[in-house]
């Protein structure tokens, strides 16, 4: 993924931040990889690059550390985070259906962010929803029975919200009042 404008600095600023604070040896490669994704919200590619040569190995053992470990992620999170359940009863009653809507309505993969960062596509194991399944957790809200009808609906949902919070529901009264000439 492109870095946007000003990203390349921060990451920079960022990794020299924590290597500053502590000697790096090789066996402490781990920790130090977990404070730049806490204060990134990932693992770029600059800053692995950058932590490998302050370590004295390679970037490639680098990010084989990164990417055997499942806490770590190699995108940036989107502004909406969209993690698609697949446990059994998900998968079940179409899980894979929801996340494959998901991919083409977005255009990316599973584990990847759409360009813009404004969406970021996760599978997750049991969301302990099994009732409601399958179901999407869309930031913090949990979403159920999503069919591919309601995957476009919750994606729409975030269409011209600029400003606004999603789950803003207006009362019946604000929106009668609203009517009202």
């Amino acid at each position: 993924m492109e870095l946007l404008e000003g990203e390349k600095e921060q990451i920079l600023a960022t990794v020299d931040a924590i290597l500053n604070n502590q000697p790096l040896q090789k066996d402490r490669l781990i920790p130090v990889l977990q404070r730049v994704q806490a204060e990134l919200g990932y693992l770029p590619g600059l800053a692995m690059e950058k932590i490998a040569a302050a370590a004295g190995v390679s970037a490639v053992e680098v990010y084989g550390l990164a990417t055997f470990y499942n806490q770590f992620r190699l995108n940036p999170p989107g502004k909406h985070q969209l993690k698609v359940c697949m446990g059994t009863a998900c998968y079940m009653v179409g899980g894979q259906i929801a996340l494959e809507s998901f991919e083409r309505r977005l255009g990316i993969k599973e584990g990847e962010t759409t360009p813009d960062r404004k969406f970021s596509l996760e599978r997750v194991a049991c969301v302990g929803c099994c009732t409601m399944a399958p179901v999407v957790v869309v930031d913090e809200n949990v979403e159920g029975h999503v069919t591919p009808t309601r995957v476009d609906g919750i994606l729409l949902s975030f269409e011209g919200e600029e400003g606004k919070t999603r789950g803003e529901a207006k009362s019946p009264a604000a929106v009668e009042s609203e009517a009202k000439p």
